[in-house]
């Protein structure tokens, strides 16, 4: 435990165990999704230790965040893309190498100064979602069954759990009824499977959660019951009763584990929060309040109907940092669930009961220079729909979005926006506030009420496979955006 005498900020309340038996103990996402990354070493030194975050949960084997959490003492759960499931699943070969470099040249099991102390590999990302069909399925439990085959090699079996991460869209019902629930027909070997699999190795059902999809597209239930406000009606299930989404999905995936035969599983929250921008209701004012919620909930332990006193084994909050190169398939306001800004500043505070204290930001962030790339108003507009999808195909417009917080800036301010989005996404680069000659390159901030126009950090293009892969994933969305500035 650190030092009485430093500050104890909010998320060091939020991210420790609250008791000595480690139940309930909250962690947080840590993803890599950024054109603007801040240096590894930033985030664990300035966010992660001095706001007292003991476990951190990665999307990927980054080589330069892994090498900065070395001697930090925080729990680590390192995760494999889907993308690489196949190749894991077909050799035993390449699953001794992954487990090799990103694993045992790491691993501390006391956090040692020249190591890190790794808790759990993560096969995949949801690599069940219904919106990937059969793309992943036939690999997921091969793949687990080598890594661990690989694991016991390097004898760290024992010292390192493998879970595998699913979408709450694995189960299903036909109504909001727990007891409604159960796994989607099809994947019902493959879920025995899986379960047979991390029973083994007594592993936890990771289930990731989102409460805000399930908010806009359930309209049964209302806002205040995804935010754990007591004012909130109940839903009743036979004896149960629901005041809040969280308790709802938990007892949802306790009923599909029941009735595939595994009553007793433990359960992980792989991810859950809410987002500050990017859609109606998605603000940092109602992030404050679910956070608050989430917190108090899970300090008091109660668990949920089907499993009194027995709450998730674990938490991840999702997410540290906003990410503009997160897939937007979902929504658009998945690219702004940070605490904290992608430069470190946190958006909210909570009042834990004890006075509010602010979070511990990033300090000396190196910005880019003083500039902006906005529109020439005195050039010919017509055309300057293509410019703006050319620009929004590969940076981040989605804040103005409908409720998003560049969503009234109006024309052609929002060309300005999207146009200096990409500027920054391309480090200022001239080429980067060309758009055809329909780019001029500013030095007064044109910042208008909430709406921020970003300049982005000196960093290195290479320093995450993300930021390589995001451009890829972004061509989806090539014209996405098109209509919010015509």
């Amino acid at each position: 435990m650190r030092s009485a005498h430093l500050p104890v900020t909010l998320l060091l309340l939020l991210l420790v165990s609250w008791n000595p038996n480690g139940v309930s103990a909250v962690g947080v996402n840590w993803g890599l999704a950024s054109s603007s990354p801040l240096p590894p070493s930033k985030v664990v030194n300035e966010l992660l230790i001095p706001n007292g975050v003991t476990r951190v949960k990665l999307p990927d084997a980054d080589p330069g965040v892994l090498q900065s959490l070395s001697g930090s003492g925080i729990g680590v759960i390192v995760g494999i893309r889907n993308d690489m499931l196949r190749d894991l699943s077909q050799s035993k070969k390449a699953a001794a190498s992954w487990v090799h470099d990103n694993v045992t040249r790491y691993f501390s099991d006391n956090g040692a100064a020249s190591g890190i102390r790794i808790e759990y590999i993560a096969v995949g990302d949801e690599p069940f979602l219904l919106n990937y069909g059969q793309q992943y399925q036939p690999y997921v439990i091969n793949a687990a069954t080598n890594i661990g085959i690989a694991l016991k090699a390097a004898k760290l079996s024992d010292r390192i759990k493998l879970i595998v991460p699913c979408s709450s869209d694995v189960y299903q019902t036909n109504s909001s009824l727990p007891s409604k629930a159960q796994f989607r027909p099809e994947l019902n070997k493959t879920m025995v499977d899986l379960l047979s699999f991390l029973s083994n190795y007594s592993s936890p059902f990771v289930l990731n959660m989102n409460p805000f999809s399930s908010f806009q597209h359930n309209k049964n239930l209302s806002l205040d019951f995804h935010l754990f406000q007591l004012t909130s009606k109940p839903l009743t299930d036979g004896h149960s009763k629901y005041d809040n989404y969280f308790d709802l999905s938990i007892d949802s995936l306790v009923s599909s584990l029941s009735k595939a035969g595994f009553a007793d599983m433990e359960i992980m929250v792989g991810r859950v929060g809410w987002p500050t921008d990017g859609a109606l209701n998605a603000t940092s004012a109602n992030a404050q309040i679910f956070m608050q919620g989430l917190f108090d909930h899970l300090k008091a332990k109660a668990g949920s109907p089907l499993r009194p006193k027995r709450p998730p084994t674990e938490t991840y909050l999702f997410t540290l940092l906003d990410e503009d190169q997160l897939n937007i398939t979902t929504g658009n306001y998945e690219r702004h669930y940070g605490i904290f800004t992608f430069d470190g500043q946190a958006k909210y505070n909570m009042d834990l009961g004890q006075g509010s204290r602010p979070l511990n930001n990033v300090h000396e962030v190196n910005y880019l220079d003083q500039k902006w790339c906005v529109v020439n108003n005195n050039k010919d507009l017509s055309n300057v729909t293509a410019s703006v999808s050319q620009a929004c195909s590969s940076a981040d417009c989605s804040s103005l979005s409908p409720g998003g917080s560049c969503a009234g800036i109006g024309w052609p301010v929002n060309v300005s926006y999207a146009f200096n989005n990409y500027f920054q996404a391309n480090g200022q680069s001239q080429e980067g506030c060309d758009f055809n000659g329909l780019g001029l390159i500013t030095t007064v901030d044109p910042s208008l009420g909430e709406c921020r126009f970003v300049i982005g950090l000196r960093t290195s293009a290479s320093n995450s496979y993300y930021q390589r892969w995001a451009v890829l994933q972004r061509v989806v969305s090539l014209f996405a955006f098109a209509f919010l500035v015509v």
